[in-house]
């Protein structure tokens, strides 16, 4: 169950699934620089209040499942989330830059899914009962 936050200015109950990818797909997310991003992952969620509900480190990919208040653009959680594990990454790991020439540590793409407590059918029986009720006033 997805816990409900409440904010100055609004209660939410957000969850996305977001997955990327390092460049070519190369499996370099392995044993030391699994170690450092699951914990970079961690700090910059935490710096930015945002709540990690589950995450996965792959040889060639990172599922991260997290709440973001709606305020925040979930493209620019992925921008922050994606640039400063790879500036970081690089710094830590200069090897890195051999094995992903370019400079580009993650493909420029990603997934972004959500998730919630009712089901599609649930939400629109509720703005149709709505509705309804409203006309009838």
């Amino acid at each position: 169950m997805i816990k409900i936050i409440t904010n100055r200015n609004c209660v939410y109950q957000t969850a996305y699934h977001v997955i990327w990818c390092p460049k070519y797909r190369k499996c370099i997310l392995e044993k030391d620089i699994a170690e450092y991003i699951n914990v970079l992952l961690d700090e910059i969620c935490i710096a930015n209040k945002w709540v990690v509900l589950a995450k996965e480190i792959q040889p060639d990919h990172i599922h991260i499942f997290l709440s973001v208040p709606p305020t925040i653009a979930l493209c620019d959680v992925v921008k922050v989330l994606k640039g400063v594990t790879a500036r970081r990454l690089y710094q830590q790991f200069p090897h890195l830059y051999k094995t992903l020439w370019g400079g580009h540590l993650w493909s420029p793409s990603y997934y972004v899914g959500t998730a919630g407590n009712v089901s599609e059918e649930t939400i629109k029986n509720y703005i149709e009962r709505s509705y309804h009720v409203t006309k009838r006033r």
